[in-house]
């Protein structure tokens, strides 16, 4: 952990805390009175602490301080003035094709890496969850979700598209049909509708919130490291196998998995 030690105070001034105890990674959004909006200082932090876990990590929890998970993207990218030593939107839009496909490219790194084959990733999430607050927490394996929760995909609403890796997990969780009319409307989406639908595992009062996420976390701990592995690619490749080729799929894991009970793995 030495790498994530020296980096730690630059992470948290821009709005990132890591915690590493044993097998768990806890990683904190810490800027609750900007309402942890987010900015690429941001998002080069959260892709520097997916970089640095130990191998020993096998979950990790994402959560936020304050009454909002995140707000979205700061809106000086939005102005003139944008923020010092950031390109603000109108410098990305004069960028050319290749320049402007590599800057979103870099961004989107840092809300990639919580679907990796070796983890499982759960985001609590409490008040608001906007834009890119709501790709992140969508960049998650599992939610779980304070009552006070409102999700909300405002790109399209501002003439943009969402565009920070949410538009696959959120079609994924809820369909074609609901996923664009969320993202097209721009609406809200509660708690009770995000249980029902899919988008979250479970909804609790905002003051058990944490202990709940930790809860499942320790859950998730319980199981053998390799069987949950497995069982992530399994359930991950289901949707683009028919019936037969999952069959076959389950089949071959669960050989892998005996050969390695029973000490005749490679």
């Amino acid at each position: 952990m030495t790498g994530a030690q020296d980096h730690a105070q630059e992470w948290e001034q821009a709005g990132v805390r890591l915690l590493v105890e044993d097998a768990l990674a806890t990683v904190t959004l810490c800027h609750p009175q900007r309402r942890n909006a987010q900015t690429p200082a941001m998002w080069r932090a959260l892709a520097a602490v997916g970089r640095s876990l130990p191998g020993t990590v096998r979950v990790a929890v994402l959560r936020a301080e304050g009454v909002s998970f995140s707000a979205g993207l700061d809106r000086a990218m939005f102005t003139p003035e944008g923020i010092p030593g950031e390109p603000n939107l109108l410098a990305l839009a004069h960028a050319d094709d290749a320049d402007l496909d590599a800057t979103i490219a870099g961004y989107q790194e840092a809300f990639t890496w919580w679907r990796r084959p070796d983890l499982v990733t759960v985001a609590a999430v409490q008040g608001h969850a906007v834009g890119a607050g709501f790709q992140l927490a969508l960049a998650c394996d599992l939610r779980v979700v304070a009552d006070d929760v409102q999700f909300a995909m405002k790109e399209t609403s501002l003439g943009l598209v969402p565009d920070l890796a949410g538009t696959k997990p959120l079609t994924d969780l809820v369909g074609y049909a609901r996923a664009l009319e969320i993202c097209a409307t721009g609406r809200w989406v509660g708690a009770d509708e995000a249980v029902r639908t899919g988008l979250a595992n479970l909804a609790v009062p905002a003051a058990d919130l944490d202990a709940a996420a930790r809860d499942l976390a320790a859950a998730l701990l319980a199981a053998p490291r390799d069987a949950v592995i497995e069982t992530k690619a399994l359930l991950r490749g289901a949707a683009g196998r028919d019936h037969d080729a999952q069959r076959a799929a389950e089949r071959a894991a669960q050989a892998r998995r005996m050969r390695d009970l029973a000490g005749l793995g490679d």
